[in-house]
């Protein structure tokens, strides 16, 4: 008789909305044959700490409380007004200090990385940064594709324009560009998800942020079996079916620390 042939199995670990999160990062590709980290590493802010992140290293929790009050009442420019105010009070080089900082917490985070790892940007990010702090075992990729255990998957990084002025934000033809060059693939990856109410809805935020109609596009047009993405950090829907693809909030990394696996 001849011997029963037996597939591999393969299995990708998938992170989204790091935040800062180098600890679990470190344990984030366990068992898996590579993991993919679809962006937002930098903390800024974080909106359930008031103490974490660059602002109240900077400002104190009590102006971070502030921050995070006027921009969850969608008091964009008096948020704006607010921290400007204070960047005039300590008279310092603001772009300079967020950098320096930055890279702080890029150093942490991509030496965390194991090996292999396949990442894009979130609209936090800073991409130019990157590249210095990508060891060989990082591959960063944005409106590209890869192949991981016979599966091609299409990677588009980065956020729309919304009042916020996020570092990576893109507009709307720059980023349909990058998911066109993608083309067809078995797995989108991307930082924000696709334009459906479920998926871009934060219920804890209680506001709806960007999605993308061209990803929607996409899915409806290519078919890819899984589109996932993050981005929402409390989504209404974590997991829904377009058609044949099941699109899935990988989850808010920096929350519960646990990775999202893929297997086949």
């Amino acid at each position: 008789m001849p011997a029963r042939r037996v597939n591999r199995v393969h299995r990708v670990n998938v992170v989204s909305d790091v935040h800062g999160n180098s600890r679990d990062l470190a344990r984030a590709g366990d068992g898996a044959d590579a993991l993919i980290c679809l962006g937002d590493l930098v903390l800024f802010l974080d909106y359930a700490d008031y103490s974490r992140g660059i602002f109240p290293e900077l400002f104190g929790a009590e102006n971070a409380r502030r921050l995070v009050e006027l921009r969850t009442a969608r008091r964009f420019d008096e948020a704006r007004a607010f921290g400007a105010g204070l960047w005039e009070e300590i008279d310092t080089d603001r772009r300079a200090v967020i950098e320096k900082a930055v890279r702080k917490q890029y150093a942490e985070l991509f030496a965390a990385f194991p090996t292999p790892t396949y990442a894009t940007y979130g609209n936090v990010d800073i991409p130019s940064l990157w590249p210095e702090y990508a060891g060989a075992g990082t591959t960063i990729l944005d409106g590209e594709r890869v192949e991981i255990g016979g599966r091609v998957f299409g990677f588009v990084g980065g956020g729309l324009r919304t009042p916020m002025r996020t570092p990576y934000e893109i507009s709307d033809e720059e980023y349909a560009a990058k998911v066109e060059a993608v083309g067809e693939v078995d797995v989108l990856c991307s930082h924000i998800p696709p334009e459906v109410p479920e998926l871009v809805y934060d219920t804890v935020a209680r506001r709806f942020e960007r999605g993308s109609r061209a990803l929607l596009d996409a899915i409806h047009r290519t078919r890819p079996r899984y589109a996932l993405f993050g981005h929402v950090h409390q989504p209404l829907a974590a997991r829904m079916r377009i058609g044949a693809t099941e699109c899935v909030n990988v989850g808010h990394f920096a929350g519960h620390g646990r990775p999202w696996s893929l297997e086949w």
